[in-house]
């Protein structure tokens, strides 16, 4: 499939996937919606303040699980969520370790592996690059290079790795080429994708189409809402206000989660990069997706 089939947000496909939402609709055991997960950055705030009382709205609005951030140093937001009985799978960790390794050895990346063995994660996530990596084609390629070496590790520990992709992987590079362009084809078949289905959107690409590509190789998924009249292809920061809970923009979230289950995805995550109030959004949300 060339790449202008799915990075090119087009009228006509947008409109198609909107007219056939309903035909997408969730069966009532559908394993995300039993199971779903949030990405606890969005609460990040309110956790700071108070990590176990947090949780516990997290559990009460009918969350299962949780992905953690900030990896290893998590102590408080793993012992809270044990606290509140919500599941730990993934969890997105200090990337340098496997991305810019101090030495041939990944040692400190070796160390996260450990502590994510002990708690028992079988996800780890690669949730960002610094702009030196990612100027270039060729900056990309070292980052599939070190990221293949770290999923190797993984997988020896038991763990699958996987990339979190914002907006600007997208960008067209040398040739019309972008970042993401060189991840499908150079990660290896140990190195898995984390799709964030709003980022995708923004960069003015389909994401029932490229979770379709990556049948396979997407590990999990992360859902949040896209306000409508948001400039696309967008490949830089976003307004706060462009995201919204699910069910509240444009992104049909039906088609996405049956487009994941055909492809092999382990896990759907909420997140929320910005809210007035999150926790309210965070209920809004799971609360769409309980009436699919």
């Amino acid at each position: 499939m060339k790449r202008r089939t799915f990075i090119q947000n087009t009228a006509a496909a947008t409109l198609a996937l909107t007219q056939t939402s309903k035909l997408f609709a969730l069966e009532a055991d559908n394993a995300y919606r039993k199971n779903f997960g949030i990405q606890l950055y969005t609460l990040r705030k309110q956790l700071a303040a108070d990590p176990l009382g947090t949780l516990k709205q997290v559990a009460a609005a009918g969350y299962k699980q949780v992905e953690l951030y900030g990896f290893p140093n998590a102590d408080p937001l793993i012992q809270g969520a044990k606290e509140a009985g919500l599941e730990i799978n993934s969890s997105h960790f200090e990337w340098d370790t496997a991305i810019n390794p101090k030495d041939a050895e990944f040692s400190d990346f070796l160390k996260i592996l450990d502590k994510a063995k002990t708690l028992g994660l079988s996800h780890l996530v690669i949730p960002y690059l610094k702009d030196e990596n990612r100027g270039s084609l060729d900056a990309y390629k070292k980052v599939a290079e070190n990221a293949n070496k770290a999923a190797v590790l993984s997988k020896q520990a038991g763990i699958q790795l996987a990339y979190h992709n914002h907006n600007f992987e997208f960008e067209p590079k040398e040739g019309g080429k972008s970042g993401y362009d060189i991840f499908m084809e150079e990660f290896s078949e140990d190195m898995q994708f984390e799709i964030d289905v709003f980022w995708v959107k923004a960069a003015g690409v389909e994401p029932v189409m490229l979770i379709q590509k990556l049948k396979g190789r997407v590990s999990q998924l992360h859902l949040k809402d896209l306000k409508e009249g948001i400039a696309s292809p967008s490949y830089g920061s976003m307004p706060d206000d462009a995201f919204k809970e699910l069910g509240n923009g444009i992104i049909p979230m039906e088609p996405i989660m049956v487009a994941a289950e055909a492809a092999g995805v382990k896990h759907c995550h909420v997140e929320q990069d910005q809210s007035p109030d999150a926790i309210a959004s965070i209920k809004q949300s799971i609360a769409y997706i309980q009436k699919l």
